[in-house]
C-alpha cells in the first residue's frame, strides 16, 4: 500500500473515531440534560475523561465554590510542605478564641475549649475529611491568606478571595468564591495525574478526599461501592427556601482502572435540599453507568 492512501485511510479512521466519540458525548449530555430539565435551579456539570473528552452543561459558566475551595487549600499547603517551607508533622496551637460559634466544626464539638496541639496533617484531614471551617480558616492564616491559594492555582477562573468566616457574614459574601465546572474538572484531572504535587502527596491528599464524610449521598450516594475521592461545598436555605448551593467536585475510579473527573455545581435551587443531592446522585450514577456500559 503506497503512502498517500495509507494517510487517507488513516484520515478516514480518526474522522470516524472523532464522530463516534461526540456522538457518545452527546449521549451522556442528553442523560444529564433529562435529569435535570423538571428542576428548579442553576446547574453546572463538567465530567471529564482520561482522554481529555468533555461533556458539560454550563461548564465555562461561573459557580460558587463553597466548601469544595478547602481542596485547592490542600494543594497550596501540600505543594508548601514539598517545598519545605512546611512539615506535616509541625504543631499548630489551637487557641479557644479561634473556634468560633454557628459554623460547621467537628473539632470545636470535639474540643470545645481549644487550646490544644494538633499537627499539620491532623489539621488538613479535619479540613478535608470533615470540612470543619474553624481549621480551614486557622490554616489559611498559616498560608497568608486566601491570595496565597488563589496566586498558586493560577487559574484566572478561580477566584479565591473569602475565607470561612467571610462567606459567613451574609448571603451574598459565600458567593464570592467561585470557578467555572470545566477549570474545577480539569484541576482535578491535572492532580490525578501528579501535574500539581508528588506521588506520596497526591496519593495522600487522594485518600483523604476518599474518606471525606460530608457530601456522601452526592457523587457517592447511588454508587457506595465506586471509589470516589471528593470534596463538596454547601450553602445555607434562606427564608425563600433557596438554597445557595449544593456542590460536589471528584474523581470516580471505573473497573477499568481509568478515572472521570466530574464537577457539579446546584446553585439557587428551591428543591428540598435531599432532592437537590439525589440530582448531582443520579448525574453521578448515570455517568458512571454510561462509561463502564461503553
Amino acid at each position: 500500500m503506497n503512502l498517500p492512501k495509507l494517510i487517507s485511510i488513516l484520515v478516514i479512521f480518526l474522522i470516524i473515531n472523532s464522530c463516534a466519540t461526540k456522538n457518545n458525548e452527546n449521549e451522556l449530555k442528553n442523560k444529564i440534560e433529562k435529569i435535570i430539565s423538571t428542576e428548579n435551579g442553576d446547574f453546572g456539570v463538567s465530567i471529564i475523561d482520561e482522554n481529555n473528552n468533555i461533556v458539560e452543561i454550563n461548564g465555562k459558566k461561573h459557580y460558587p465554590l463553597l466548601s469544595t475551595f478547602k481542596f485547592p487549600i490542600a494543594l497550596t499547603i501540600l505543594h508548601k510542605v514539598e517545598k519545605r517551607e512546611l512539615s506535616m508533622q509541625q504543631q499548630i496551637f489551637i487557641k479557644k478564641e479561634e473556634l468560633l460559634e454557628n459554623t460547621w466544626s467537628p473539632f470545636k464539638e470535639k474540643h470545645p475549649d481549644g487550646n490544644i496541639s494538633i499537627s499539620l496533617e491532623e489539621a488538613i484531614n479535619w479540613m478535608i475529611v470533615y470540612s470543619d471551617n474553624n481549621l480551614t480558616d486557622i490554616l489559611l492564616r498559616l498560608l497568608g491568606g486566601t491570595e496565597t491559594v488563589e496566586k498558586f492555582i493560577d487559574d484566572e477562573n478561580f477566584v479565591i478571595k473569602n475565607n470561612e468566616y467571610e462567606m459567613h457574614r451574609d448571603w451574598n459574601s459565600q458567593f464570592i468564591n467561585k470557578s467555572t465546572p470545566n477549570s474545577f474538572a480539569q484541576l482535578l484531572k491535572k492532580f490525578s495525574e501528579g501535574k500539581i504535587l508528588n506521588s506520596e502527596n497526591t496519593k495522600w491528599l487522594c485518600q483523604s478526599m476518599v474518606k471525606s464524610e460530608t457530601g456522601v449521598k452526592r457523587l457517592k450516594g447511588k454508587l457506595p461501592n465506586v471509589k470516589i475521592a471528593q470534596r463538596a461545598g454547601t450553602s445555607f436555605t434562606n427564608d425563600e427556601g433557596i438554597t445557595g448551593a449544593i456542590n460536589n467536585v471528584g474523581i470516580m475510579e471505573l473497573p477499568n482502572n481509568q478515572k472521570i473527573y466530574i464537577a457539579v455545581f446546584v446553585h439557587n435551587t428551591s428543591e428540598e435540599f435531599s432532592k437537590g443531592e439525589e440530582i448531582i446522585a443520579d448525574i453521578a450514577k448515570t455517568t458512571y453507568e454510561f462509561y463502564t456500559k461503553k
